[in-house]
């Protein structure tokens, strides 16, 4: 009789321990199409999510205050002549945080700013050279400010406020011009 009771308590509390312990975890959680989903990055700054979207070390991004100021535009609407985080058009992004992160002025249209600028061969690009575009065969219509690692920042008709890649073909067939700013 005492095995039994052994036999039957022991059993017992397994049986208890097992189910308790299951009750502890989380059950992971499934997307609607049954597989799991990849959670979103967590990012502790600004720097550690500009330096995975770019490809470089975060200690490489010089210029904290810039990304800062990517980050709040980040996803802005295109709009032809427009200037808020409402809608915004390239050269009106690029003078705004060319005025707020480095203190300079520039010409209004992307045309104009790329009359101003100290040219540059494509591996001379530093942070915040500005890069010109020329989608309709006779201006500058189109401008971004360089980042590292070939990327820039800059105002897609389509996607608003994004970083590019200069190596992506679309952007090199009519990557035109690029340079510092006087």
């Amino acid at each position: 009789m005492a095995i039994k009771k052994y036999f039957f308590y022991s059993l017992f509390f397994t049986i208890i321990a097992i189910t308790t312990s299951s009750c502890l975890s989380r059950p992971e959680r499934l997307s609607s199409t049954g597989y799991h989903k990849p959670a979103k990055p967590v990012y502790k700054n600004v720097a550690e999510k500009y330096s995975e979207l770019i490809g470089v070390e975060p200690s490489e991004l010089e210029n904290a205050l810039l990304y800062s100021y990517i980050d709040e535009w980040m996803g802005s609407p295109h709009q032809l002549g427009g200037h808020t985080k409402n809608g915004i058009d390239c050269s009106a992004f690029t003078n705004f945080l060319i005025q707020e992160v480095y203190g300079k002025s520039l010409p209004r249209t992307a045309n104009d700013m790329a009359q101003v600028i100290k040219r540059k061969y494509e591996n001379q690009l530093r942070e915040g050279d500005l890069v010109f575009f020329n989608f309709n065969g006779k201006n500058f219509d189109h401008v971004g400010i360089y980042l590292k690692n070939n990327k820039f920042v800059h105002v897609s008709t389509s996607k608003g406020v994004i970083i590019s890649d200069l190596t992506d073909p679309w952007y090199r067939k009519y990557f035109s011009r690029a340079g510092s700013i006087l």
